[in-house]
């Protein structure tokens, strides 16, 4: 079974965890829009047999961003797709270390790979992208970001399964701010 629509957080979020995921929120509605307009933009100058490479180079670095900040708009809602045939054969206490095991496990990678991730940003601030000529770093910094913001979302997700909230108390569908 797959889980089901999206959840939000519910207000035992403190408030700073609430603005910072109503500001990631906020940066992919931005970023996406933005990356529609560019879109946009080229396929009107292909029209006419033109093209800026420097729209197809920043949609690329859009789109590096606006991934990494949409799993993390995913990880606080708790909306990442699961699998949850065994799980949901548990009775509540084997539920509760099952999600426990795989947030902890969930928490491992993201730390890795925001680990890697800026110390990749860290080594590439000397390489340029081909047209736009900015640091490279910038492009990286989305993967660093994003898996930071999501290891903060499952961290905390963490911490409230370890001290007993079940996931419909964790999330709900109202939004609280």
């Amino acid at each position: 079974m797959v889980q089901g629509p999206l959840l939000t957080p519910v207000a035992a979020m403190p408030w700073p965890l609430r603005l910072l995921g109503r500001t990631v929120d906020w940066a992919v509605i931005a970023t996406g829009g933005f990356m529609a307009l560019l879109v946009f933009f080229n396929v009107a100058l292909h029209t006419v047999d033109k093209d800026l490479a420097w729209v197809t180079e920043l949609g690329e670095l859009l789109m590096v961003w606006v991934t990494f900040l949409g799993g993390a708009c995913a990880a606080q809602r708790g909306a990442h797709m699961t699998i949850t045939e065994f799980i949901d054969k548990l009775g509540d206490s084997g539920r509760r270390w099952a999600d426990a095991g795989v947030q902890l496990l969930s928490l491992a990678v993201l730390g890795i790979t925001a680990l890697y991730g800026w110390r990749l940003v860290d080594a590439s601030w000397g390489n340029e992208l081909t047209v736009l000529g900015w640091p490279m770093s910038i492009q990286y910094m989305g993967m660093a970001v994003g898996c930071t913001l999501m290891a903060v979302f499952v961290a905390f997700d963490l911490f409230q399964i370890l001290r007993g909230v079940p996931r419909s108390l964790r999330y709900s569908a109202t939004e609280e701010i």
